[in-house]
């Protein structure tokens, strides 16, 4: 035999037996036997024997050793039963329209359908429903599903932008289970809450957790917020947040995510005041709308340049810019370049928290201002009156040093931009500034703006909201050509405003 044939066969075989040495040692470890090598000797009933097993039949403890745990289980349960059927998911759909600009710089309209999810819960006898306005803001359909799976639509009765509160009517008799709406005043930091709602669209839902913070504020138009630790996610807006006794102690509004593009919950969720929410459901039931009181002052904040300009000297105050002409602050004799100390006996600290106080004051009434003027103070009474929709003329004027050639009002007028602050949702992911909501008829910003633009600076000066926003647009348009920088379309623009000819 050829040599060379024999030495290959001589490692065939050391590989063959060393193989099957593995094998064997392998199959012994695992409990088999030499048999299990060989195919045809091992019958398949012998592959798998039924093990004995039995299992315990008594919990490790008695209910009665966790009595209070017990209790607290079922009542948490009886509380869920009682409050979920009052919740409801609501599904919109809508047409969505877009202005769009080929190749050649014509102007053309895009529409494509948008859906939307969200949460309700039913507050009256008669079907009314409870949601945010960010939940159904510019969706001509809307439905809710209610408890037992039923789908029925509803319409808008009313809507409050800035508190972010919508009310529908579900279009159906009933009988429905209405939630009472509790007081909110009485919340406090660490008691117990439950948020219900449909997130994700995955319909009712159940968290449990603590108030965590109060008066937390998100904008300028929300700043009494409810914090929770309660899960609330995407789809959870506009469902309520309840207390022990199933009462609606907030509406849930908005979460805090770092993650502006897929926001998930991270263990700060905010929740509007019932009883914000319930002056204005009151409001919308009785007369369609939101109510809020109109004082006529144009204010600013305390910072060093104006203490210094009006040699004031004190801690607190917010320094009158403008009044408006007919408004009750020039019936109650306010001038420009007072400070105002106090409102019905409450130190005013901003501009921010004394319009506050106006708007939630009954149209009506008659309050006290506690008043700076050129070294002396004194006091002044003003009857507040009902504010209007957010037109320009309630805008702030511009600065009294500027040098202005117009009534800022006439100024604002001649400009025609409409526009409002951003919602919670809107700004919890990142965004800053106002909204173009609408142009005037032959107004000078009509062929440079356009409805749904994000303005973010007035003459490269960041602009946070409607006020702030009006009295750059006021001071500068008066004198001069105005920039503003505008987001369109995911793209960051300038546009330039002409200044208004100024009067001989």
């Amino acid at each position: 035999m050829n040599p060379a044939f024999r030495r290959l066969l001589a490692l065939v075989f050391v590989f063959v037996s060393a193989f099957l040495a593995v094998s064997a040692l392998r199959t012994c470890r695992a409990g088999g036997s030499l048999r299990d090598l060989i195919p045809g000797l091992s019958k398949s009933g012998d592959r798998f024997r039924p093990e004995k097993f039995s299992l315990p039949e008594k919990a490790p403890l008695d209910l009665g050793d966790v009595e209070l745990l017990a209790r607290l289980n079922d009542e948490y349960a009886s509380l869920t039963r009682a409050v979920v059927p009052s919740v409801v998911s609501i599904d919109t759909a809508g047409v969505r329209t877009e202005r769009l600009l080929d190749v050649w710089g014509r102007t053309r309209v895009r529409q494509y359908p948008t859906q939307g999810q969200g949460s309700g819960v039913i507050v009256t006898n008669e079907g009314h429903v409870v949601t945010n306005h960010h939940v159904i803001a510019g969706q001509q359909q809307i439905q809710v599903t209610l408890h037992d799976g039923k789908t029925l639509p509803a319409k808008l009765i009313g809507e409050d932008t800035l508190l972010d509160i919508a009310v529908l009517k579900i279009d159906a008799a009933g009988p429905f289970t209405p939630l009472k709406l509790g007081d909110s005043s009485q919340a406090q930091v660490g008691q117990i809450v439950f948020a219900v709602g449909n997130p994700f669209g995955l319909g009712e839902t159940v968290t449990q957790g603590i108030i965590s913070a109060k008066e937390r504020s998100l904008s300028d138009n929300q700043r009494d917020l409810f914090q929770t630790d309660a899960a609330i996610n995407p789809g959870n807006s506009g469902g309520p947040l309840v207390n022990l006794r199933g009462e609606i102690i907030g509406i849930n509004v908005a979460i805090f995510s770092p993650d502006k593009e897929n926001p998930g919950f991270q263990g700060v969720g905010f929740s509007i005041p019932a009883n914000d929410v319930k002056d204005a459901l009151f409001q919308i039931l009785e007369r369609g709308r939101p109510i809020r009181g109109f004082l006529g002052v144009q204010m600013r904040d305390m910072d060093p340049a104006v203490r210094s300009a009006l040699q004031y000297e004190g801690e607190t105050g917010s320094a009158v810019l403008g009044v408006s002409p007919g408004s009750p602050a020039q019936a109650a004799g306010l001038q420009p370049w007072d400070v105002v100390l106090t409102y019905n006996g409450k130190t005013i600290q901003s501009a921010t928290q004394l319009f506050t106080l106006v708007q939630d004051t009954r149209v009506g009434d008659t309050v006290t201002l506690g008043v700076w003027r050129k070294g002396r103070e004194i006091e002044l009474k003003a009857t507040i009156a009902e504010s209007g929709d957010g037109s320009a003329s309630q805008a702030p004027p511009a600065d009294p040093g500027q040098g202005r050639t117009r009534d800022p009002d006439e100024v604002l007028q001649a400009i025609g931009i409409e526009v409002r602050d951003l919602s919670v949702p809107e700004r919890m992911r990142g965004f800053r500034g106002v909204v173009v909501t609408g142009l005037a008829e032959n107004a000078l910003a009509t062929d440079r703006i356009q409805p749904g633009d994000l303005i973010i600076a007035v003459n490269n000066s960041r602009i946070s909201g409607a006020r702030e926003f009006f009295l750059h647009l006021a001071a500068s348009a008066a004198v001069q050509d105005t920039t503003l920088l505008v987001i369109r379309e995911g793209k960051t623009v300038r546009l330039s405003l002409p200044a208004l000819p100024r009067r001989d």
